[in-house]
């Protein structure tokens, strides 16, 4: 774990769900535990992905890390709200108050609760999705084909989840790659993911990480687009549309604009 802090990652999911094996629950929760304790003041934001609420183990996973202050609790097989107040009043009764991550379309029964997020903002860390559980959950033979592109029914889960961060106004993380040897098929996924309005991705081994950065990082020629129309709305404050480089630009542009050279910088 102290070796991934150094990875070039925003973020370190501490699991303790599926990397674990019921008879070593006990163990990990006494590691990531002495791990968060450990901690202090890092740059890269630490979370720690739970067992699911009705396991059994979801609140032994809670006592163990509370104390430890990650900055949020990864919450799989979510299902809406009825999930999020169950282990946001879980972590109150321990004297926690961390956001959390919910992995919202797991299961095909998921999908349907995807609409409750947008009043729960206060409690999301963010909203992401698990394409490999749900494929199992639907009993598809794959979940990607050999480019590495996700099937019909998961591309449709996909853009549900990214509909339903947006509604609720917090980032939405993309699904992870698991053949993180196939780096060409994982970068065209990234570009993809950030083109299509996703403020990250998940990753599983650290070769695929500066691939993914690389993907959410703009380029100077987008920063300095972007720039010239914040810019010119800021010289032109009563104008609704403005012609830069010979392109209409309007409202929606400038927003999109301020959004890009946030997430540069």
């Amino acid at each position: 774990m102290k070796k991934a802090l150094t990875s070039g990652a925003d973020a370190l999911i501490l699991d303790l769900e599926d990397s674990v094996a019921p008879d070593a629950k006990s163990a990990a929760r006494e590691h990531v535990s002495a791990f968060l304790d450990r901690r202090r003041d890092h740059a890269v934001r630490l979370l720690v992905r739970i067992n699911p609420l009705e396991s059994g183990e979801a609140e032994r996973d809670l006592k163990a890390v509370v104390g430890g202050r990650p900055d949020a609790i990864m919450l799989p097989k979510a299902q809406g709200q009825d999930s999020i107040m169950a282990a946001s009043a879980l972590l109150s009764a321990l004297g926690g108050s961390m956001p959390l991550l919910p992995i919202a379309a797991e299961t095909p029964p998921a999908l349907f609760t995807l609409g409750d997020y947008a009043k729960l903002s206060v409690h999301l860390f963010g909203i992401t999705w698990g394409a490999e559980d749900l494929a199992v959950s639907l009993g598809a033979a794959r979940s990607r084909d050999t480019a590495g592109a996700l099937g019909e029914p998961l591309r449709v889960a996909r853009a549900m989840v990214l509909f339903a961060a947006q509604a609720a106004g917090v980032p939405a993380i993309d699904t992870v790659f698991p053949d993180f040897r196939n780096t060409a098929a994982l970068s065209r996924y990234a570009t993809t993911s950030a083109a299509d309005g996703f403020s990250g991705m998940l990753a599983i081994h650290p070769a695929q990480i500066p691939l993914i950065n690389a993907a959410f990082t703009p380029d100077e020629t987008a920063i300095g687009r972007a720039r010239a129309i914040v810019q010119a709305f800021g010289d032109n404050p009563g104008n609704g549309a403005l012609q830069i480089d010979g392109k209409m630009v309007d409202i929606p542009h400038l927003k999109q604009a301020m959004a890009l050279l946030e997430r540069a910088s």
